[in-house]
């Protein structure tokens, strides 16, 4: 049952005196100040409180909507074909909600600045599973950046653009990095309209199914089918599905953190956070459900273009040209573009506080939580776009081997925080209750949510 602590005073556990031990004081005064939205900033250590809660919600959602949804999905839909499609997106998106929902439980109680996965490891855990868990998301996070450039490059190639790659690259790059160095308002506000208008393009795209399904029925795979994958018959569909999954996955992974990292810059987390945990789940749902089912619906999955790289693989843009609609696959090759430069946006911050969150835990240089007058933690920023030129080893065919090893960590990364994830929430819920302490924000869906997104994540 939700509760909320908007009129009931925090409790604490009080020593053999009846009164609070002092070691606690300062963190009670702290969550205190931070459910009140009085907290104060000390100079050049915290982050500021800009972000509103459709900020938030953007953010996260802006950096699972990029080119894992747009392109992924076709080698999906290669893979599994349309029956396994919807199935891997449909289970993955359940599991989603069981972890995002418990993680916000835990944010919920101290949603002090830093406060991302790895501070929340390093606090109920260990500080070893805090240190490993920091290096894994800013890693993980910091590698992704490249990857949506990476992308981007393909996307301009649509156009078959005479201007060399390494071009794009830098002008997309330099546009990032400097949109991660404005105040966190505008950034958030940035994301926020970009983020609108990746939303806009999957409910055009969703439109656009049930028009071509209503005009031109032929369109229509065979609904419900599924492939096999390496061998046939029983073992080949088994192998399928699990695939199907894997690949599916890398639109997930990471995406439940990302929420999280933006409480400690969020105004008034203790009631918006459980808010912008439930709206994005819901959101992410109802985007993602319907545009599988279109896809599968339109585009057939032995499609050889589904094996090409770049935007001609997009189930979309093959529905598109075998429609034979004009212009419409340049426009969506744009905004596709568009999701590809936000996504590595969401990245780069989710990355950059990381690290900073690192720096306040004392398992990162303290130069690295060092914020500027508009609490912007530039030096974790700088280190975090580190990451960025490693996009340029996409010019050169043996680099870009090298390259998709260092993103394929990736996708292993997002299942081992999942995993964590379980295990900080289950050592949360029994020091709450050790204490005698009463969560500010409980889901209807927990314990079990999370037991399903842990066992998910370790099956």
């Amino acid at each position: 049952m939700e509760t909320s602590l908007e009129q009931d005073p925090i409790k604490a556990p009080l020593g053999s005196d009846g009164s609070l031990p002092e070691k606690h004081e300062e963190t009670l005064r702290k969550v205190e100040s931070i459910r009140d939205g009085a907290q104060e900033p000390k100079r050049n250590e915290e982050t500021h409180r800009g972000f509103k809660p459709r900020h938030s919600q953007m953010i996260a959602i802006g950096g699972a909507i990029g080119t894992s949804l747009f392109l992924g999905t076709g080698q999906v839909l290669r893979v599994g074909g349309p029956g396994f499609l919807l199935v891997s997106y449909g289970i993955l998106s359940i599991l989603v909600y069981g972890i995002v929902t418990g993680i916000a439980e835990v944010a919920t109680y101290l949603p002090v600045p830093g406060g991302t996965m790895s501070y929340y490891g390093n606090k109920y855990v260990s500080r070893s599973l805090g240190f490993a868990m920091g290096y894994l998301y800013w890693y993980s996070l910091g590698i992704l950046v490249p990857y949506e450039l990476v992308a981007s490059t393909l996307l301009i190639d649509f156009w078959n653009s005479p201007v060399n790659p390494a071009v794009w690259i830098t002008v997309i790059l330099i546009i990032i990095i400097t949109l991660n160095f404005l105040p966190v308002r505008f950034f958030g506000e940035a994301e926020f309209w970009s983020a609108g208008m990746k939303i806009l393009l999957i409910l055009g795209l969703i439109f656009l199914s049930i028009v071509l399904f209503s005009v031109e029925a032929q369109i229509m795979t065979d609904w419900g089918s599924v492939n096999t994958y390496l061998e046939e018959g029983d073992i080949g569909r088994f192998v399928a599905l699990l695939q199907s999954f894997v690949l599916a996955s890398f639109a997930f992974v990471l995406a439940p953190e990302q929420l999280i990292v933006t409480a400690g810059e969020m105004q008034s987390p203790r009631q918006n956070l459980p808010r912008a945990a439930k709206r994005y789940f819901w959101r992410l749902f109802i985007l993602f459900m319907p545009t599988v089912i279109g896809l599968g619906v339109v585009c057939p999955s032995n499609d050889p273009r589904l094996s090409v790289s770049g935007t001609a693989s997009s189930p979309f843009v093959i529905a598109i040209r075998n429609a034979g609609i004009p212009v419409l696959d340049s426009i969506v090759n744009a905004l596709i573009l568009l999701s590809a430069c936000t996504a590595g946006n969401a990245f780069l911050y989710s990355a950059s506080r990381n690290l900073y969150s690192l720096a306040i835990a004392g398992n990162a240089p303290a130069i690295f939580k060092r914020c500027n007058n508009y609490g912007l933690p530039y030096f974790a920023v700088a280190a975090s776009a580190s990451f960025s030129p490693l996009a340029y080893l996409s010019l050169s065919s043996t680099s870009l081997t090298v390259f998709n090893w260092l993103i394929n960590i990736t996708n292993s990364a997002g299942f081992i925080s999942w995993i964590c994830c379980g295990a900080i929430y289950l050592k949360y819920q029994k020091a709450i209750k050790f204490h005698g302490v009463e969560s500010p924000y409980r889901s209807r869906s927990q314990p079990w949510g999370m037991w399903a997104g842990t066992i998910g994540a370790l099956v």
